[in-house]
């Protein structure tokens, strides 16, 4: 049995890795942000809580005793990015074993047979964004939502192919909801709707950790994208031209 501090120790570097703080930890399991520092400051937290703090993080009980450096990526380098894009089928197990699939499951549910899966773990156990044992241990080295680089190899893959195709569909599934709003916003009104975003994004993190142990046919695959820019409509800017807002001194009118 691991030691209270060697577990403590674990959590700890696993949230600095991942950048959550006790306030998001506190919100995804359920308690209050005092809660969470008592727990941690003192080492007096039950197995269920220590359970559903893994269940955040993505690890194991056992995998806390690793050493920090082992903690999940959550940025990955320049050639670790170039070589998920360059291939489908990396960049689709990539996903998978980061949303924790299982060697079985990916063979049964994809047409990918034992040695091409083989083959593909291989690759990614080469640039560490897993750990491969054969025949088919698998531990995820990077975080299930590791963040892109800016204008890196990711970014530009899911902009060229992702985005497009994602808002070609209908939106008209059962579970399926499509919003787009527009207006004009305070850079305190960006920043606090920046931050909704994240929450959100956090939540379907949380959902998607919890739900990964349940049965691959209990759940559905699924998608959002989260976006929040400065941006006009082209046809909109079109009629804009190079003009800016006149601003009018009070008392007066614009002359015709």
């Amino acid at each position: 049995m691991l030691g209270t501090s060697v577990l403590v120790a674990g959590v700890k570097a696993r949230l600095r890795a991942q950048g959550i703080n006790y306030r998001e930890l506190a919100s995804r399991i359920g308690v209050s942000e005092p809660t969470i520092k008592r727990d941690l400051a003192r080492g007096n937290f039950s197995l269920r809580r220590l359970d559903e703090i893994c269940r955040v993080l993505g690890v194991g009980v056992s995998d806390l005793a690793q050493p920090p450096e082992s903690a999940p990526l959550t940025q990955l380098t320049e050639l670790q990015e170039s070589m998920l894009v360059a291939d489908p089928r990396v960049l689709l197990v990539a996903y998978l074993v980061t949303n924790d699939w299982k060697f079985p499951e990916i063979v049964n549910t994809f047409e990918l047979d034992p040695n091409e899966l083989v083959t593909v773990l291989l690759k990614l156990d080469k640039v560490r964004i897993i750990d491969f044992r054969p025949p088919t241990r698998i531990r995820k080295l990077a975080s299930r939502n590791f963040g892109w680089r800016k204008d890196g190899p990711v970014q530009a893959y899911f902009l060229r192919r992702v985005v497009p195709e994602f808002f070609v569909g209908r939106f008209d599934g059962g579970g399926d909801e499509l919003r787009f709003v527009g207006g004009t916003l305070s850079a305190a009104s960006m920043l606090r709707l920046q931050a909704s975003i994240q929450r959100l994004a956090g939540e379907f993190d949380h959902l998607a950790q919890q739900d990964s142990r349940l049965p691959l046919d209990q759940r559905k695959r699924c998608s959002a994208i989260l976006g929040l820019r400065m941006w006009e409509f082209s046809e909109f800017a079109k009629l804009r031209g190079g003009r800016q807002q006149r601003r009018v001194p009070a008392g007066r009118k614009i002359s015709r």
